[in-house]
């Protein structure tokens, strides 16, 4: 961030704190929300059909989280918090400061995950993933994943799930207002402030500001993030309802990458030092820029007639500065996207129990890669260079949704997708929800997926070690699941189970060269998975509440067998398991709170074995493909929190209790000599962290 935009930051929270000690001195002081109590099947679900739908209607396995949860756990991210939940992975290079966060549903890439914020999608276009350690969670008032093909409703990218974010709206005759500081291991800290309210009238706001930083658990590893909301909302019932969401968000970050093997030393070059034992380097940097704005607007126009229009913009700049240890040269890299989206739909309801959905979306994409080559000093080799290329996409859908007893409902969806580069895709999508009790549901779903290339796939110049492919076809694939959900004991237990299969043809990979050794993407032959979930929540009973999640997963993947003397030799492939997909995953978490506002929560996490691939030449122009394991680990956190005196929440919490060591990834250690060994992305060691929060 720069000095200015620092300033007005600073400006932002000195101005909003004001205001809520203004308003604690005006108005009256309110009293904690009432004791959440669960009603599972009624829960309201907009993310899966874009339409409002209980629980109990939608056919796909869902995943609900609220404001309760997010204070209960001692999830410091998105990511954290959704961890080991059914049918999903999370995922980063060694989850250090500014370790960019994926969440992979049922054995999918990351990419294969669509997350919105409000409505609005949040992955990065040049990569296809969201970067969900950037959303604060403070931010948030409701979490939908929607697991199973989303590509019906909102096209490429939602092939294994969607995770819509709801952020915070102010609440009528309500003041909300929140400061919280906090401070723990690693020079960690963190500053929130949070205020909504409706100013007059109709018209109302919510807004949040953040700051927090951290040295970071090893070398290089430091992070500075600061963000802004600001949620303005002009509500008239059913009438009209009209929000305009927007936030800015700013990150600055080292980029320690590897831990080196056992054994390795400092290693200077003219006096600098490039790499020590815990980071493969020392002087890789990162910063993002983003902004983000949507629009909705609202309407029911009579009983049985509703639109829905949407406008966002989208702008990102991410800066990574890069020095390679073999000879000391390097680069700073700029990619920025710009995204403008329009989309709207109309909801019919023609007769009892029958709903029609269409719309229609327009998305303009525009990457942007600017690179300075660097000399073995660090300085600049020549001027910037750059280039740029344009996308758009543009997808019509119709569904319909047709309830003819209360024991049984039918849907289906269609949508058609014309994308610049790739021409045009058609995905269906079948759904069946069956209740033979009240407190029993039985749902099916059956849909087409599509994922179509990034910008940094198809058009990434050529480097010393990387490179674009602009002759990669798009992912395309079916996902079938089959869920069963349970209430029992006037909802004190509520069950779920999951069956699912899914398949992709020519899924994207990026490997190196046999050959050149340059890294660059191809098509794999197929890639699929099947595997079950189970979930349960029990309580709460005598102020306890119990939940349990478990994931298997089989997936496998049709990649190319290595081994070839030329890159003209004809291939040959192999069936083997999926890079990096753990068979077996669980979660569970207890949380406790009594009625003198003590709360506890202890949640364990459990991953399973990995395996990663290497292709490592074997001397007179031959390679292998070697396999390499990360072992299975086990993680507890620990959270306790106590309100004091109405207004003040004090809390401690304690993540990787038992500091166990794992990996979350493996890699390749360049340094000034070869063969260069393999190592891996160290998972953060234990960590204490202290808050206190005054909320009037």
């Amino acid at each position: 961030m720069t000095r200015n935009g620092f300033v007005r930051f600073s400006w932002i929270c000195f101005v909003a704190f004001c205001f809520m000690v203004e308003t604690s001195i005006f108005f009256p002081l309110w009293a904690r929300a009432e004791e959440k109590e669960p009603v599972f099947m009624e829960e309201i679900v907009v993310s899966a059909t874009k339409t409002r739908e209980k629980r109990r209607d939608i056919p796909n396995a869902i995943i609900l989280k609220d404001d309760f949860d997010i204070q209960a756990s001692s999830a410091k991210s998105l990511g954290e918090l959704l961890a080991n939940e059914p049918g999903i992975d999370w995922r980063t290079y060694g989850n250090y400061g500014g370790a960019s966060e994926e969440i992979r549903i049922r054995g999918m890439a990351g990419k294969g995950t669509q997350v919105l914020i409000n409505g609005m999608t949040i992955n990065s276009p040049s990569l296809g993933t969201a970067n969900v350690g950037r959303i604060p969670l403070n931010n948030i008032e409701r979490i939908e994943v929607v697991k199973g093909s989303g590509s019906v409703l909102y096209g490429s990218g939602a092939v294994g799930g969607v995770v819509n974010i709801v952020t915070k709206r102010p609440e009528r005759d309500k003041i909300d207002a929140k400061v919280t500081a906090g401070y723990g291991s690693q020079e960690t800290y963190q500053v929130s402030v949070e205020h909504g309210m409706f100013a007059f009238g109709d018209f109302g706001y919510y807004l949040t500001a953040n700051r927090r930083g951290t040295d970071g658990f090893r070398d290089n590893s430091d992070l500075t993030h600061q963000d802004v909301s600001l949620n303005l909302v002009l509500e008239k019932g059913d009438d009209l309802d009209i929000s305009l969401y927007g936030d800015y968000i700013t990150r600055d970050y080292g980029v320690p990458g590897l831990k080196p093997p056992p054994g390795t030393g400092d290693y200077y070059r003219n006096g600098v030092k490039f790499y020590s034992s815990e980071a493969a380097s020392l002087l890789n940097k990162g910063s993002d820029d983003d902004g983000h704005v949507v629009l909705n607007v609202k309407s029911r126009l009579t009983d049985w007639v509703a639109v829905c229009l949407k406008s966002d913009y989208t702008h990102m700049v991410n800066y990574y500065y890069q020095r390679y240890n073999s000879n000391g040269t390097g680069a700073k890299t700029w990619v920025t996207n710009e995204v403008i989206g329009n989309w709207g739909d109309v909801e019919i309801k023609p007769f009892e129990g029958a709903t029609l959905l269409m719309g229609a979306e327009y998305r303009d994409y525009e990457w942007v890669r600017e690179n300075v080559d660097l000399n073995a000093d660090g300085s600049e080799a020549a001027a910037r260079t750059a280039r740029g290329h344009s996308l758009n996409t543009t997808g019509t859908f119709a569904e319909v949704q047709y309830r003819p007893c209360k024991y049984f409902k039918a849907l289906a969806g269609f949508r058609n997708e014309k994308h610049s580069a790739f021409g045009t895709e058609n995905l269906p999508q079948y759904g069946i929800v069956l209740n033979p009790l009240d407190t029993t549901t039985l749902k099916l779903s059956h849909g087409r997926h599509f994922f179509a290339p990034t910008p940094n796939d198809l058009f990434w110049p050529q480097t010393m070690w990387m490179k674009g492919n602009e002759d990669l076809k798009p992912e395309t694939g079916w996902h079938t699941d089959a869920t069963l959900e349970q209430s029992l004991f006037d909802n004190k237990l509520f069950l779920t189970t999951s069956y699912f299969k899914w398949d992709m043809s020519n899924r994207i990979q990026w490997r190196s060269d046999p050959v050149t050794w340059v890294y660059s993407p191809v098509n794999l032959k197929s890639y699929k998975a099947d595997g079950f979930e189970l979930g349960t929540k029990i309580g709460p009973v005598d102020d306890f509440s119990l939940c349990l999640g478990y994931t298997y997963l089989d997936a496998e993947e049709e990649a190319e067998e290595y081994g070839r003397e030329s890159a003209t030799a004809q291939k040959t492939w192999t069936t083997r398991r999926a890079i990096y997909s753990p068979e077996h995953q669980f979660k569970g978490s207890l949380i406790y709170e009594n009625s003198s506002d003590l709360s506890a929560s202890v949640t364990a996490r459990y991953m399973s074995d990995r395996l990663w691939y290497r292709d490592e030449s074997q001397g007179g122009g031959k390679s292998k493909t070697v396999v390499y394991t990360l072992d299975p680990y086990w993680t507890v956190d620990l959270k306790v929190g106590q309100r004091l005196f109405h207004h003040w929440v004090l809390s401690g919490q304690v993540n990787n209790l038992f500091d166990k060591h794992y990996d979350t990834y493996m890699g390749t250690f360049y340094d000034e000599a070869s063969p260069y060994p393999a190592a891996g992305y160290p998972g953060a060691g234990r960590s204490v962290f202290f808050g206190v929060m005054y909320e009037y």
